[in-house]
């Protein structure tokens, strides 16, 4: 078998995977699979947050009523950050603001519309917005892990080169759906050096599949959630767990990437910083709030 034929390779897990397309057509129109990974997770995301809604005795139809606007206004979101942070090309490119058929949305700017959307609708609904949250963060974890492999299928939120004894190292051969103009110049120059060939010579690049970390992570922060949701002390609780939980995986997967949105004047790489803030003042919060209830009880 001629490897450079291969599109996307784990070679220690020994998975090939030939002609991955980006896409495909229905009734001529081109359908991005990027788009129906992040359709399925979302799907999913709703199923699991009725089914916590059901399980604590809340009304499952006001999650849907909301997950109706969340949808809406988290893409906007999530679009909104990513274009914010990239703001040297857009510029120079504005009528590809609205072009997300090739990725484009960051996951932070879509969390903190939904939690801003989740908000508003409680207030208008005369609902706890602390009660709510705990019930929709097993959802919003669950579309964060499917969301993810939607990178998969647009070879994009990779990491630096893998060394060979890397057991989740990932090949991304050129063709159809990657070109060599596409690689990132670091990615490039660590390849050619380690190899001691062009990336021409090469056929491929070997990268970090910091997606699948982040997918399993997230998977990890959601097993976690379910296994302790009722010892939580407190509305909002979970919240913090999640944002403890992804912000720290977050913080550490995001120093690998090789796309990272930087922050203007300083230099830092947004989504990693904001993922160690939120993840500090969270932990911050648990902490303090633990203390004091064990502290009531006592004198209690």
């Amino acid at each position: 078998m001629n490897l450079t034929a291969m599109e996307i390779q784990f070679p220690n897990l020994h998975i090939n995977i030939e002609n991955l397309p980006k896409s495909f057509h229905i009734f001529g129109i081109s359908v991005a699979f990027y788009g129906c990974i992040i359709a399925f997770g979302m799907l999913m995301g709703i199923w699991v947050v009725c089914l916590e809604a059901k399980r604590t005795g809340q009304n499952y139809n006001q999650y849907i009523d909301f997950a109706i606007y969340a949808i809406v206004f988290s893409v906007i979101g999530a679009r909104l950050y990513y274009v914010a942070f990239s703001w040297d090309y857009y510029k120079e490119n504005p009528a590809e603001i609205i072009n997300i058929r090739e990725g484009g949305l960051a996951i932070y700017g879509g969390v903190i519309a939904a939690f801003l959307t989740g908000y508003i609708y409680t207030r208008i609904k005369k609902l706890s917005f602390r009660k709510m949250a705990d019930t929709a963060i097993p959802g919003l974890l669950l579309g964060q892990v499917i969301g993810r492999w939607g990178n998969f299928f647009n070879r994009e939120a990779f990491g630096g080169v893998a060394l060979d004894s890397n057991p989740f190292a990932m090949r991304i051969f050129f063709g159809n759906n990657y070109s060599i103009s596409q690689v990132p110049e670091v990615v490039r120059q660590n390849m050619e050096q380690m190899s001691g060939k062009s990336l021409a010579e090469l056929g491929y690049i070997q990268v970090h599949p910091t997606f699948l970390y982040e997918s399993l992570w997230n998977l990890m922060v959601l097993l976690l959630i379910f296994l302790f949701r009722k010892k939580k002390l407190y509305d909002g609780e979970v919240v913090l767990w999640y944002l403890i939980g992804y912000g720290l995986g977050r913080a550490i997967i995001e120093g690998m990437r090789t796309d990272q949105l930087i922050m203007p004047v300083t230099g830092w790489p947004v989504s990693q910083f904001l993922s160690i803030i939120l993840c500090i003042v969270a932990g911050i919060i648990v902490v303090v709030k633990r203390v004091k209830q064990r502290k009531n009880s006592k004198y209690n």
